[in-house]
């Protein structure tokens, strides 16, 4: 198994260390030519979502990256990845990937709350530790996306098909459950594709 990581700006070298625990091999997408390294499954770190999603197309990665989503890859965004991923953005006309079906809201915990770290309940499988920073959070989810986590009743980790998000931090923790949710996800090997998206 190898795990690409978008490595244009943001949190990516606590993934690839994390990943590392595990003893999953990955590699940094960093420009275009890297996409032909063959890979099973691909993380968008946090980050800033603006600069990012800019930068994707100034590096002529934004479609070929949209185009394995929809083909059915595997991809894990945290934070601004989850914002990067979402059909719906509340606070921001800027759409990019759009391929979940969910409306997230950015920097939703303002100033006052705008990092803070809890625990909760993930997927069912146990209460982890979840790193907020100047985070986003899922204000509504459909019908295709299924909800692995609420935060003060607001939701902070879904997944739909081949796509997981999460509003916090896994990488920031010492908590490897989420990293081996998505890996688990990879060695499902390619998930449906992503339905009523061209």
């Amino acid at each position: 198994m190898k795990i690409a990581v978008l490595a244009l700006q943001g949190a990516f070298i606590e993934h690839e260390r994390m990943l590392a625990r595990l003893g999953i091999s990955s590699f940094e997408i960093r420009r275009r030519q890297d996409l032909e390294e063959s890979f099973d499954g691909l993380i968008i770190p946090g980050g800033e979502s603006t600069v990012m999603g800019k930068l994707l197309r100034e590096l002529c990665l934004f479609e070929p990256i949209r185009a394995k989503i929809l083909a059915g890859l595997p991809v894990f965004g945290t934070c601004a990845g989850l914002i990067l991923l979402a059909r719906r953005v509340a606070n921001d006309e800027r759409l990019n990937f759009a391929v979940m079906d969910i409306t997230a809201r950015r920097n939703a915990y303002g100033r006052q709350l705008g990092s803070f770290n809890t625990r909760a309940d993930f997927a069912g499988l146990r209460e982890i530790p979840m790193v907020f920073i100047r985070a986003p959070y899922i204000e509504s989810a459909g019908e295709k996306a299924q909800v692995l986590a609420e935060v003060q009743g607001r939701i902070v980790a879904a997944r739909q098909n081949n796509l997981l998000v999460t509003a916090f931090h896994p990488e920031l923790s010492d908590d490897f459950t989420v990293h081996q949710y998505f890996s688990d996800m990879v060695a499902g090997g390619l998930c449906p594709r992503v339905e009523g998206l061209e």
